[in-house]
């Protein structure tokens, strides 16, 4: 049985204004931790123990919240969310909170803000309606996902392992869509040392680590295919425009829909290094989210939602998704997973980032209703 619990719009976005409006890029550990702060306020006015666990590597801490349970030692839900976004402090002079028709507008609002704040609804409905979930709920906040998650991986296996399933609420796809796979990821550092000389004067006797970067860009990207795709997104090098520049540094990102691809490709790109014309040129492996292919656990608890959402008027269609979440380490890890389950919208990580309103309260509604299933006696 679904309850029936009164959602509306308004109430979500006078929740998610200011979360958006707290600007909260990963690499500013403050500004994200500012962020924690105000989501740990709201979990604790929800009746949650709250808790902040420090950060490491220079990012920010995370936010733990777990909600009463007669049960609450049992293996329960966890709601697995990421409070950093890739927009810089004062991106909101170009992307200020507003209402445009039936759209929401702001730095964060689909990724991943907005389904963050329409989990957090979802357990207030079931509360305030006196419901018990049949499993406790445990959410798991983090501020470093953008990155790949370096500091929080370890924290993240930990305690998904110790709950039964987990609820992603990452942005829902255009045709209402979740996901229940996602490929696999490898980020790489790039470095390219030249040899200085005064670039008026005495030009040729240097080597351009830049213009070897540049080459290395163009090779990069002829290493893609059909399986595994390959893209530089930093580069940033020289101090002086006069100077032939000695170093340049940059990253790149591989994406495959297996591991296997994915492992040939991360082959590929570290052959790469080597010296040529008097550069060297150099690529480190960073950080890699595993492939996350769909098992029985996964498909059992997607048709459970699939049915739940059809219940309430509305196809649940599944699919891998690329780029990577948090849910790749967990459903890597043969825990049930669900991903997706967050507001649709557009344009993240871009300044038309936004989300259509009237998917806040449908998809806070599924969400409540899975709270409310999952661990229900007599269903499987």
């Amino acid at each position: 049985m679904i309850p029936d619990l009164p959602f509306d719009a308004e109430s979500i976005l006078a929740t998610l204004r200011p979360w958006v409006e707290c600007e909260s890029p990963t690499h500013d550990a403050a500004a994200v931790n500012r962020m924690m702060g105000l989501a740990a306020r709201d979990l604790a006015v929800a009746g949650a123990a709250v808790e902040t666990i420090p950060g490491r590597m220079g990012l920010s801490d995370c936010v733990r919240a777990r909600f009463p349970h007669r049960h609450r030692d049992q293996p329960g839900i966890l709601v697995l969310g990421h409070l950093d976004t890739v927009h810089p402090v004062g991106t909101l002079a170009s992307l200020p909170w507003r209402i445009e028709g039936n759209r929401a507008y702001g730095p964060g609002i689909l990724d991943m803000k907005g389904g963050n704040v329409i989990a957090l609804a979802a357990i207030r409905a079931l509360t305030a309606a006196g419901i018990e979930t049949p499993l406790p709920v445990t959410v798991l906040f983090t501020g470093d996902e953008e990155v790949g998650s370096p500091s929080t991986r370890d924290l993240i296996e930990a305690e998904a392992a110790r709950h039964a399933v987990v609820l992603v609420p990452e942005p829902g796809h255009a045709d209402n869509g979740v996901v229940t796979g996602r490929y696999a990821i490898a980020r790489f550092d790039l470095e390219a040392v030249g040899r200085p000389s005064h670039a008026g004067a005495a030009p040729h006797e240097g080597r351009s680590a830049i213009r070897a970067m540049a080459r290395m860009i163009l090779a990069i990207d002829a290493l893609s295919d059909a399986d595994c795709t390959f893209s530089t997104g930093i580069v940033s090098g020289g101090q002086w425009v006069n100077c032939v520049p000695t170093l340049c540094r940059g990253q790149a990102l591989s994406m495959a829909k297996r591991q296997a691809d994915l492992d040939r490709g991360v082959e590929r790109m570290l052959a790469l290094s080597g010296e040529q014309d008097g550069v060297r040129f150099a690529v480190t492996r960073g950080v890699t989210r595993p492939v996350w292919e769909p098992d029985a656990g996964c498909m059992a608890l997607y048709d459970r939602a699939r049915r739940l959402s059809e219940a309430l008027g509305q196809p649940l269609p599944h699919r891998s998704a690329g780029g990577g979440s948090d849910g790749n380490f967990t459903g890597a890890n043969g825990i049930p997973t669900l991903d997706g389950l967050g507001p649709l919208g557009q344009g993240y990580h871009t300044l038309e980032e936004h989300v259509l309103i009237e998917t806040l309260p449908q998809r806070a509604r599924l969400f409540a209703a899975l709270l409310a299933d999952l661990g229900a006696a007599g269903r499987s």
